[in-house]
C-alpha cells in the first residue's frame, strides 16, 4: 500500500530553508516541508497548505526535482515522496507549535541532525539534478531509535525524461 506524503525545500540566494521538527513523525530533525495530504487535495495544494501551515510561506514557483520511496522491513507500507523545490515566494519563514525554521548555506548542511537518507539524495537536490531513489529501512524512528538504512537505489534521471515524465516548473500564488 502506497502512502503520498510531499517535501519541499525553500532556497533563497544559496541558502536552504529547513526546519527542526518539534513533534510528530521526525521529531528532532532538520527536514524539509510538507506532509499528509487532505481528502482531494493535489499534490501541489497539499505542499503549499503544509508550507504555509508549517512555516508561514504563500507562493512562490514550486519545481520537482524527485520523486523518493520508503519502505520499512517486514513493513508493507510505502512512503512515495515527491521531492520539491521552492524559490520566488513572499513572507517571511515564521516558527509554529510544528517546526522551528532556519536557514542554512548549502556547505553547512546539518545532515547529523537528519534523516540518515538526505546524505544521498539532497546533494543532487542543491545541484539541481532531477533524481529517483528507494530507501529501505529496519524500522521507523521514534525518540529512542534512529532508523538504519538496509539498502538504497539513487540515480540522476535526464530533463528529457523529467519533461516527459512527471517534473514541472509551475507558480503559486494565493493562501490554502
Amino acid at each position: 500500500m502506497k502512502t503520498i506524503l510531499t517535501l519541499c525545500v525553500p532556497i533563497k540566494e544559496n541558502k536552504v530553508l529547513l526546519g527542526m521538527k518539534k513533534r510528530g513523525f521526525g521529531v528532532g530533525r532538520w527536514n524539509g516541508f510538507g506532509g499528509k495530504l487532505d481528502e482531494g487535495e493535489t499534490i501541489e495544494q497539499g505542499l503549499m497548505r503544509e508550507l504555509y501551515e508549517e512555516v508561514g510561506i504563500q507562493d512562490g514557483v514550486l519545481e520537482k526535482m524527485g520523486i523518493l520511496e520508503f519502505s520499512f522491513e517486514n513493513d508493507e507500507k510505502i512512503l512515495e515522496v515527491p521531492i520539491f523545490k521552492l524559490t520566488d515566494f513572499t513572507g517571511v519563514p515564521r516558527e509554529t507549535e510544528e517546526m522551528r525554521p532556519e536557514w542554512f548555506s548549502f556547505d553547512e548542511i546539518p545532515f547529523s541532525q537528519m534523516w540518515p537518507d538526505d546524505q544521498y539524495w539532497f546533494p543532487l537536490f542543491l545541484e539541481n539534478k532531477l533524481f529517483e531513489g528507494e530507501f529501505l529501512f529496519d524500522r521507523p524512528s521514534d525518540a529512542e531509535y534512529s532508523s538504519k538504512i538496509i539498502s538504497y537505489k539513487l540515480q540522476e534521471v535526464s530533463a528529457h525524461i523529467a519533461l516527459v515524465g512527471f517534473f514541472y516548473v509551475k507558480k503559486f500564488y494565493g493562501q490554502f
